[in-house]
């Protein structure tokens, strides 16, 4: 088992994230190209989950923010966690699958610099960036048929209330 390094004294807070692998009638996946740091990568629609949020809700928002597409989240592919160097931040994903429809007059992220619907060999034959290794990843397992539940996801007092 790797531990994690950090100062005993410091309290570990990883970064909440939310990412949807979402799969067309061609087998390609939805993929958004942005450029952080200058660098232009690809990433399944994605992003942090905020507060007062469950992650289903963080999803559905995300995958509208970035793609201007409604999703309708089907299952979660798996939970990864990622730490970018021993003394980097440290990232805990919830992917989820499920299926997408064009939204009308909707404004995409200005981030978000275009979108590809890609197959998994054009991304693992290593022509494009991914922005870290959970991207490939995820498919990897959307493939493989992981996928669990969203009944296995509880949100305690969190999202909305009636």
């Amino acid at each position: 088992m790797t531990t994690l390094s950090h100062k005993p004294t410091e309290r570990w807070c990883p970064r909440v994230t939310v990412a949807a692998v979402i799969q067309d009638d061609l087998g390609r996946y939805l993929l958004v190209e942005e450029a952080p740091r200058g660098t232009r990568v690809l990433n399944q629609p994605a992003g942090h989950l905020e507060p007062g949020e469950s992650l289903q809700e963080a999803v559905i928002r995300e995958v509208r923010e970035e793609t201007c597409m409604a999703f309708s989240p089907t299952g979660v592919v798996g939970v990864y966690q990622w730490q970018v160097a021993p003394d980097g931040p440290s990232y805990l994903r919830f992917c989820f699958s499920g299926t997408a429809t064009p939204l009308d007059d909707c404004r995409r992220d200005p981030d978000i610099l275009a979108l590809h619907w890609l197959s998994s060999d054009v991304l693992a034959g290593g022509q494009w960036r991914l922005r870290s290794p959970m991207v490939m990843q995820c498919i990897e397992d959307a493939e493989r048929g992981d996928c669990y539940p969203l009944a296995s996801l509880h949100a305690m007092g969190i999202g909305s209330h009636d």
